[in-house]
């Protein structure tokens, strides 16, 4: 499907590896501190600063694009004795003598939350997990429903933290991808009240919830993307933001990229809401390529310093293709730098080394000179097109959604290894197929790609990664999130089980509507939502989570 990349694309990576990926020992670190002062927002180098990475000038030698692959990462031997049941609420407990409604029997649990991993099963009453046995001594679960998971992974269901609005067919695809949370936090285009009274409980298999979105509230003032908004309108912006917030979304997106006119005083605004209310602001960042002015280093400085000045918590959002492109040990150090501080940081990636989106966007400009890529190097979506010169226009002029190959490995592998950075996915899958893989098969993919085959994380980090972690960064304001990517006594039955011998992706560019491989089981709300025959279409156990700021 992908084709070979182009000699020019692959010597311009190559020159981002040697200015991303100098110090190639970091990979193997905890955290990947750059020794380096972060830049302190947009433009705030020029192209003659010596110390600027994105400077040809001082780039260290390029290395063998192979050598930045992450060193392999093994399991520890599981423990001979079971370890403590993990309990959130003990009043939750049944006995053994019980009729559970649901048993998941025989599986390795993990909970990333607590550390628990071994063979055991699982109790659930009605919409809560209510038993946790292991141990050669446990007592046979008495069900209504039994499942054998008797060699596969029981782990809490997967929780989309970078997806958008639920459509009524892209989250069929998220449930066959381990999903039981949509979280539409890179913004949901509309009104937190019109946003929940179109998407009632019970209309999706699985959970939704999100984030303001600037960008979309930009236009309601009749702002386009290139607009400064006056002093009055960002103050009238800043309070459409804080009703959002009390009618239930979760946290604050804005775009700067994509809404060029966005400025760093606009951005600080909404940061000093986000401390305000304590919700994560999340952004997707200014810059995207290596070429001062305007660099992914300096677009993760403005929002190192946003952090800083407001004391929010700033997420970076999908750091691969933006904010650490070609440089990612640097973007990585400097956030981890940030959190040493004691600034709130974190970010996620999604496991593709190619972003998509539409021709005429702001992103697609200077594309070539930008990314180091050419025509071969783009792939409408839903074709297995790659675009020449003679075929660019057409497609620029429908204006297609195309994916561009202008990442690396490290790019994805390092930030994988990082242990403030998440998974989310960065899209949903719609009814005409226009869209990216990652829609349908990020988490599979992280599972069998980057655990199984390429060893760059093992299973409970990459679990933790897809679980407690977005439940972490949303639970402050959304008390549902507190008894979600957790399997322990108390927790809510949101379940996921696969095989970590088949998991895997299926999805591509051309035919991204493909079910992921392995996952078997996934449970919602304590009910069977997906089995090996397929999606039960009537389990419609959804519910949006929202925050309780206006309620508090």
């Amino acid at each position: 499907m992908n084709g070979p990349p182009t000699v020019g694309s692959i010597a311009r990576r190559r020159l981002l590896l040697a200015l991303g990926f100098g110090v190639t020992n970091v990979a193997v670190l905890r955290r990947f501190g750059s020794g380096t002062d972060p830049d302190t927002g947009p433009g705030s180098g020029s192209p003659s600063d010596s110390t600027e990475p994105g400077d040809p000038a001082t780039a260290p030698e390029s290395p063998d694009a192979g050598s930045a692959r992450a060193t392999a990462v093994a399991e520890p031997a599981p423990p001979d004795e079971p370890p403590e049941i993990p309990v959130l609420d003990e009043s939750a407990a049944r006995g053994p003598d019980h009729v559970f409604d649901l048993a998941i029997v025989g599986g390795r649990v993990i909970d990333p939350a607590s550390g628990f991993d071994f063979v055991a099963s699982i109790g659930v009453t009605g919409s809560t997990v209510s038993a946790i046995t292991a141990g050669p001594d446990a007592v046979p679960l008495q069900a209504s429903e039994t499942i054998d998971a008797t060699g596969l992974v029981v782990s809490p269901g997967f929780i989309d933290i970078l997806s958008y609005s639920p459509n009524g067919y892209g989250e069929w695809f998220k449930l066959a991808d381990g999903v039981t949370a949509n979280l539409g936090m890179h913004g949901l285009d509309g009104r937190a009240d019109g946003w929940f009274a179109a998407h009632p409980d019970g209309s999706s298999p699985i959970h939704f919830g999100g984030a303001y979105d600037n960008a979309f509230v930009r236009q309601t003032y009749g702002l386009d993307a290139y607009d400064t908004a006056a002093p009055g309108t960002m103050n009238a912006i800043i309070e459409d933001a804080r009703t959002d917030l009390r009618n239930g979304f979760v946290g604050l997106h804005m775009q700067p990229e994509y809404t060029p006119g966005t400025t760093a005083e606009d951005l600080l605004a909404h940061a000093v809401l986000a401390a305000e209310l304590d919700v994560p602001l999340c952004v997707h960042a200014r810059y995207s390529d290596n070429i001062a002015p305007g660099t992914n280093l300096q677009a993760i400085g403005e929002l190192v310093q946003a952090a800083r000045e407001t004391g929010a918590h700033v997420h970076v959002e999908h750091i691969n293709s933006t904010g650490g492109t070609g440089v990612m040990a640097e973007a990585l150090g400097r956030i981890s730098d940030a959190i040493d501080e004691g600034l709130s940081m974190t970010a996620c990636v999604y496991p593709y080394e190619f972003w998509a989106t539409y021709l005429k966007s702001a992103r697609y400009q200077d594309w070539q000179e930008k990314y180091g890529i050419s025509y071969g190097d783009l792939q409408v979506a839903g074709t297995s097109q790659r675009l020449t010169e003679q075929t660019f226009d057409a497609a620029y002029a429908s204006n297609s959604l195309t994916a561009a190959f202008a990442m690396s490995p490290t790019d994805v592998e390092l930030p994988l290894r990082a242990d403030f950075v998440m998974v989310g996915s960065d899209a949903i899958l719609d009814r005409s197929h226009n869209n990216h893989p990652r829609s349908t098969g990020c988490f599979s993919r992280v599972l069998g790609r980057y655990v199984r085959e390429r060893e760059v994380i093992d299973l409970p980090t990459a679990l933790s990664k897809m679980t407690i972690q977005p439940a972490r960064l949303l639970e402050r304001r959304c008390p549902d999130l507190r008894r979600k990517g957790r399997l322990g006594i108390g927790a809510d039955a949101d379940i996921t089980v696969f095989d970590p011998a088949t998991v895997a992706d299926r999805s591509t560019i051309e035919n991204p509507a493909q079910e992921s491989a392995g996952i078997q089981w996934v449970v919602v709300e304590g009910r069977v939502a997906l089995s090996p025959d397929g999606a039960r279409s009537e389990a419609l156990n959804g519910r949006g989570l929202q925050s309780d700021i206006g309620t508090a």
